[in-house]
């Protein structure tokens, strides 16, 4: 029987009545005649719910304990799936992480996988039950809980579908799709039939919340075609794939966004060897991914480097740059109310203008950029946070992105 590896997300399982309603998915997926691993997430907004009452307790929670405190919603998640599916005449096992055979690195609530033992996952289906894994979580060498931070359980079925050589890891949220925009923003959004690996790669990085980052690389990385659904509808959803000739040949296929960007300016900085590999070091040692990065021209032997971060990394970025500016005898800027809009599409390689088309449509919206960094595939520029979404929405336009009418 083909292993099908299914995730459902905190909306899916937000109620009891959801709950039943996924454990009737996996059931009719079995039914189909399919092996069913499902991975799911915690209920609803029970994470926010939990790190609320962790920073009641403590002002700066100790890691490892967050990492105890915030596993236990998934595997609330799993269990009472697994009485629903027992209550629809089916028998099915819940399993924690670690009893799934997940591992990780030892880094408390950004963990990364680096192995699954799959042995348990195989015994348990091929006596015929359904496995429920708790998503976001993995054991560590020595042993302890760990997560893998926002989203972490698309990562955790995507690994287990590598893992399993499944046919396909089905991913459900509460949108049926991966779309052109925000359809909040941009009523008109069209959704996308297939992308490829490469485009949501970049659209996972640059705003698209509707598949975690990781997951994406781990996908590409092992082959797993993702199918995008919504868990509320039949309708069909986007698959996540190599590129092929099916696909759409857009110039631009999508307009992302985030509106949770700082940014951080060293003021002159002595422009000698090294300097650089201090200050980023630094950054690293405190778990904090840097976006976008511009160095000026040198002038007098100092220069300003610019870069940006995820707003929720601020406090961990100034205290990485609090402990090394005053040696360096350097000063910092920051900027907090900051966004990112970014057009994407694999057609973009072989077209020229494409930049040049976005920067001018901005300027005709008044909007001023910042920042600019771009791929073969994506110009992302970083603007005011207030300006976000009217840049989506006259980007989306320009590049006539919406439904065909």
């Amino acid at each position: 029987m083909p292993i099908i590896v299914q995730k459902y997300g905190g909306t899916s399982v937000s109620d009891t009545e959801r709950v039943m309603n996924v454990a009737r998915r996996i059931v009719a997926k079995q039914s189909a005649g399919n092996q069913v691993v499902a991975v799911v997430s915690a209920m609803g907004n029970s994470t926010d719910e939990l790190l609320r009452l962790a920073h009641e307790v403590s002002a700066d929670p100790p890691e490892r304990e967050l990492d105890m405190l915030l596993s236990t919603g998934e595997r609330i998640s799993v269990a009472l799936l697994a009485m629903a599916i027992h209550e629809l005449g089916r028998t099915a096992i819940s399993l924690s992480g670690n009893q799934a055979g997940i591992q990780t690195n030892t880094v408390h609530t950004q963990a990364r996988i680096t192995g699954i033992e799959t042995r348990r996952l195989i015994e348990e289906l091929e006596s015929g039950k359904i496995v429920l894994v708790a998503g976001f979580q993995g054991v560590s060498p020595e042993e302890d809980v760990t997560t893998l931070g926002r989203g972490g359980s698309d990562t955790t079925a995507v690994a287990l579908a590598a893992a399993l050589d499944a046919g396909e890891c089905e991913i459900y949220t509460d949108v049926d799709g991966v779309y052109t925009a925000d359809p909040r923003i941009v009523p008109g959004a069209r959704k996308i039939g297939a992308v490829s690996y490469g485009e949501m790669l970049e659209m996972a990085a640059t705003g698209a919340e509707v598949l975690m980052l990781r997951s994406v690389e781990y996908a590409q990385k092992y082959g797993v075609p993702l199918n995008v659904r919504s868990s509320f509808t039949e309708k069909p959803g986007t698959w996540v794939r190599e590129e092929d000739e099916s696909m759409e040949k857009a110039v631009v296929s999508a307009v992302t966004h985030t509106d949770d960007e700082a940014k951080l300016t060293l003021l002159r900085v002595p422009d000698r060897p090294g300097v650089a590999a201090t200050v980023f070091g630094a950054l690293a040692e405190q778990n904090v991914n840097v976006d976008m990065i511009i160095q000026n021209v040198s002038e007098q032997g100092t220069t300003d480097i610019s870069f940006t971060v995820n707003r929720p990394d601020l406090p961990a970025a100034q205290k990485a740059l609090d402990a090394i500016s005053g040696d360096m005898g350097v000063a910092y800027l920051i900027g907090e109310q900051m966004g990112k809009v970014s057009i994407i599409g694999a057609g973009m390689k072989s077209y020229p203008g494409v930049a040049a088309k976005m920067f001018r449509t901005l300027a005709e919206a008044g909007i001023n950029i910042e920042m600019i960094s771009t791929s073969s595939i994506k110009v992302s520029c970083v603007i005011e946070r207030a300006k976000v979404e009217a840049a989506v929405r006259a980007l989306h336009a320009a590049f006539n992105l919406g439904k065909a009418v």
